[in-house]
């Protein structure tokens, strides 16, 4: 009984592939088990391989199938295709294979399948057939983010390199786990560190080998689905890294791929990456775009992925970026990578069209304008940009003795100077607790009492921000060592004083972020803040008050001083009673307990601050204080002002 070698390829278009257009590659490339009609009538079942190397002289299918034997299972060039198809009877899921290559340049290379969707774990390197059985439980979930306008609604995300939150756990035990404590911590998303293919453990998921395969040393492809069901029906978002920017040189991944660049610019000037010694993928050539698009919309549509936060977008749109003077102008001669520009726009616009809901997130660190403007408009198409001006700056305020941080106040309210320039995420993540960094808490001056106060205070000031808020794993605690993937994350510290009240703080911010709109509604809008006092350096004190659309209102009181502010007035727009629903150096958080407004404030009509009300709130030392307005107190004929 035969069958077709290719497994019916033959009559197979790739135009779409060459043109860029395919955006599904993953159902045309790689290995798929499929049962044709053999050549006897009879329907016969195997895998059909597939992998483009259009400049290769020869390509050979080696597994365990065969034991490795590079004679006999020969691959056929499709005509007109670049793409080498074979098709092996009674070879099925679970198969163990990897390409036999002879390149260009005369070597025979053993390669990885760059289309596969299950590998070898570390430290091998083969590629596995895979199909999912996988039954999801999460309609109502993806009916709900079909729906849904992220810019307007609560975003707190939970930032997680999966191998350290606890070192051994697999995806389902992870799926327990996890989700419990993300569900009681109360945050809205996880942000998982890359999860594709990666052999190199310490590039944090950084150096992707495999683009199109969940992280195989956690588990297989379903219970990676599995993790992410069972977040979503918990009510949890799930965003994971993604890395279009560069991909690693080892032999037997993507790099000279036929013997030829092929996925990369063969141009050194253009095709590495001497920050990461890594080379970078070729945007201008179709064939790269239809792999790159199609990769990004399968986390989406396969592992039902919330939102991708696009790494080192920097890198991307820069040609001179981290070169130096050894760089290629474009056409134009200036410094911008304009394939990647059309690139970046290309898969923004065709994910937003696609996936109503889903959330495409630049890590971008530089000024380029119209980051999160629709490409309609001449922008890069994004959904949200890491805020990273604000992190560096009010980073470097803490740093600061308290008495030197009159100095610096300017570095907590400029970026109030933007903030609605772009639709902004603000970052607290990995970059900030490694190589040297150290952790949140070692960053801050004074003894521990100190240390925790500020703690508390800054993130309080940061989840009543504008913009949406991430931290990374282990900052809810205090962690105080640098994060270190292999050692995990020191659970232990967070039974001890202060530690325990930092979580129980984080806890309590993301509930209260949650039941007030104030505090996300209006993200995007300048309608949602308003400064009640941005200029008291000299006290160390920032007022601030956040809107929802209906027009309530909650003040922020912040005192990066260890000196208490009684008496402090402070401008409202309301006369009336504003309940006091966060203390940050109440007992419960581990603070001194001794400070605060016995739970409300009355405002009268006593104008201030350019509001024709006010009152007189205490601040406690090193804390922060949330006010929030009853509109049911409000004295005849206040109209308020906003």
């Amino acid at each position: 009984m035969g069958a077709d070698r290719h497994g019916g390829l033959h009559g197979w278009d790739f135009e779409g592939f060459h043109s860029g257009g395919d955006t599904e590659l993953w159902k045309r490339l790689g290995s798929h088990v499929v049962t044709i009609p053999g050549n006897d009538g009879a329907e016969v079942s195997g895998t059909r391989f597939t992998v483009w190397a259009p400049n290769a002289r020869e390509v050979r299918l080696v597994g365990e199938f065969n034991g490795w034997n590079a004679d006999a299972h020969p691959m056929e060039l499709i005509p007109g295709s670049g793409v080498w198809g074979l098709f092996v009877p009674g070879v099925g899921a679970g198969a163990v294979y990897k390409y036999k290559i002879h390149g260009a340049d005369g070597r025979w290379v053993d390669k990885a399948d760059p289309m596969a969707r299950f590998a070898q774990g570390i430290p091998d390197t083969a590629s596995i057939v895979w199909e999912s059985s996988y039954q999801w439980g999460d309609d109502a979930w993806l009916a709900k983010r079909a729906a849904s306008h992220p810019h307007a609604e609560p975003m707190s995300i939970y930032e997680v390199h999966l191998g350290g939150w606890r070192p051994g756990k697999t995806y389902r035990e992870l799926a327990d786990e996890l989700v419990e404590y993300v569900t009681w911590q109360g945050y809205t998303h996880v942000e998982f560190l890359p999860l594709a293919q990666h052999p190199y453990a310490p590039s944090w998921g950084y150096q992707v080998t495999g683009y199109y395969a969940p992280m195989s040393n956690f588990g297989t492809p379903d219970e990676f689905r599995l993790l992410v069901d069972r977040l979503h029906q918990a009510g949890i978002g799930v965003i994971m890294d993604w890395v279009p920017g560069h991909f690693p040189k080892d032999d037997w991944a993507l790099g000279r791929f036929d013997g030829t660049a092929l996925y990369e610019h063969s141009d050194p000037r253009q095709g590495e990456q001497p920050d990461w010694g890594t080379y970078v993928f070729n945007f201008g050539r179709n064939e790269v775009k239809s792999f790159l698009v199609s990769n990004a919309l399968y986390w989406i549509k396969e592992f039902h992925i919330d939102g991708l936060r696009v790494d080192a977008v920097a890198s991307m749109l820069y040609l001179d970026y981290s070169r130096g003077d050894d760089w290629v102008p474009n056409a134009y001669g200036g410094r911008e990578n304009l394939e990647a520009v059309d690139f970046l726009r290309y898969v923004n616009k065709h994910l937003y069209e696609r996936e109503p809901g889903c959330m495409i997130i630049a890590e971008e660190s530089t000024s380029w304008p119209g980051v999160t403007k629709p490409v309609h408009h001449g922008g890069l198409g994004f959904g949200f940009k890491w805020n990273m001006g604000w992190m560096n700056d009010t980073l470097s305020y803490l740093r600061e003795e308290p008495i030197n941080r009159q100095y610096h106040h300017n570095k907590m309210t400029f970026a109030m100077m933007y903030a609605f320039s772009e639709n902004f995420v603000l970052p607290i993540s990995h970059d900030e607790v490694v190589h040297g960094k150290g952790s949140m808490i070692n960053k801050i001056p004074g003894d521990d009492w100190q240390k925790f106060a500020t703690l508390r205070a800054y993130y309080s000031f940061m989840w009543s921000f504008p913009g949406k808020q991430l931290v990374f794993m282990g900052n809810e605690f205090g962690q105080r060592k640098e994060f270190d993937e292999h050692a995990g994350l020191e659970w232990w510290v967070s039974e001890l004083w202060g530690h325990r009240g930092l979580q129980l703080l984080f806890r309590r911010l993301n509930e209260l972020y949650r039941e007030h709109p104030t505090l996300w509604e209006l993200d995007s809008d300048p309608q949602g803040f308003r400064w009640i006092n941005a200029d008291d350096a000299g006290g160390n004190v920032f007022t601030f008050l956040r809107f929802d659309e209906q027009g309530n209102a909650l003040a922020c009181a912040v005192n990066f001083s260890p000196v208490p502010r009684s008496d402090y007035l402070v401008g409202l727009p309301h006369s009336g009673r504003w309940a006091e629903v966060l203390n940050t150096d109440a007992e419960e958080f581990h603070g001194s307990g001794q400070w605060g407004n016995q739970g409300e404030v009355q405002a009268h009509q006593v104008p201030t601050h350019g509001f024709e009300h006010s009152a007189e709130i205490t601040v406690p030392p090193l804390a922060a204080v949330w006010l929030t307005w009853d509109r049911s107190s409000v004295v005849e004929g206040d109209a308020g002002l906003q």
